[in-house]
């Protein structure tokens, strides 16, 4: 039976609504990131359900839940979509030549000391490439939130994310040297009951530490006398001397350096931290993809060797 072309291409819009409302959890998240008005959405799923004859979402006025035959029918939407953005990216020559836009996340102090510049010189060299860079310290879910690539820091959980390790940091406990003179150097993470410590969300826990002690692991019960939000936060608090804090190694290598901060406890850390890039599996990757995490596998082996 023949279909004609303006209702194929209503139906793959309606396609991309119903999977946008899924995504995002709302009919307004999907008519902002559709950049479409809410009623539009709204109408675009109701005529999908009804072309169908279907119902695909149970909605009421605290939740959403897919249907049964809602999330068989999502499946298919993924693939179809996927298969015709595929399509338009090769037609566009996305394939053969780096071009359009990368959105890439990373960690916020990382991403200021090495993934600006890296993004920098990277688009210096591709002048038909724009760059997103989201600064932040959660993970971003990169399918739902439209991430084409992010720099992780730790040992990554399985996933259908597809993992290059391309250097190593390592976890460091530091403190001013005003604070050490005045309360003592801990010698040992057992001392650590003793000092005030500072934690941030990410990476380690607000109520113990993990060391290597003759060998082991052993987790150290710490008192946090102040948590932050971010690692920056954590990292100001002890240069101003309130107490000891534990970040990675590349967030206070200058200040170390300036004398600003001091290591402590090193021959108890645990063991480095893989540093990588990940993005979905998708296939062949976009040139534009493939080109920056060979430009920026190259410039973060030869900046974290230093650390």
């Amino acid at each position: 039976m023949f279909i004609p072309i303006i209702e194929k291409m209503d139906k793959l819009e309606s396609m991309q609504v119903f999977a946008s409302v899924v995504e995002g959890g709302s009919l307004s998240a999907a008519s902002r990131q559709l950049e479409m008005p809410l009623a539009t959405v709204s109408r675009k799923l109701a005529e999908l359900e009804a072309s169908l004859n279907v119902k695909l979402l149970l909605r009421s006025t605290r939740r959403m839940q897919l249907t049964d035959a809602g999330r068989a029918y999502l499946e298919a939407c993924k693939q179809i979509l996927e298969s015709v953005a595929q399509a338009e990216q090769q037609a566009s020559g996305a394939y053969t030549e780096a071009r359009g836009q990368l959105v890439v996340t990373a960690p916020i102090v990382f991403g200021r000391i090495h993934m600006v510049p890296i993004a920098c010189g990277f688009l210096r060299k591709h002048p038909n490439v724009d760059i997103q860079l989201r600064l932040s310290d959660r993970n971003f879910n990169l399918a739902e939130e439209h991430v084409d690539m992010a720099l992780r820091i730790g040992t990554l959980p399985d996933s259908n994310l597809v993992a290059s390790k391309v250097a190593a940091v390592h976890l460091v406990t530091c403190a001013s040297p005003a604070y050490l003179r005045r309360r003592g150097e801990p010698r040992h993470p057992r001392d650590l009951h003793k000092h005030c410590c500072i934690t941030f969300d990410g990476i380690m826990s607000a109520t113990e530490w993990a060391y290597r002690v003759d060998g082991d692991s052993k987790r150290i019960a710490v008192h946090s006398r102040l948590s932050v939000s971010t690692a920056e936060s954590a990292i100001q608090a002890a240069v101003e001397g309130f107490g000891l804090t534990r970040v990675i190694s590349y967030q206070i290598h200058d200040l170390v350096k300036s004398g600003a901060l001091k290591h402590i406890l090193s021959p108890f850390e645990p063991e480095s931290l893989p540093v990588s890039l990940v993005y979905p599996a998708q296939g062949r990757l976009p040139m534009k993809t493939r080109a920056f995490i060979d430009h920026a596998k190259h410039e973060l082996k030869q900046r974290l060797k230093r650390l």
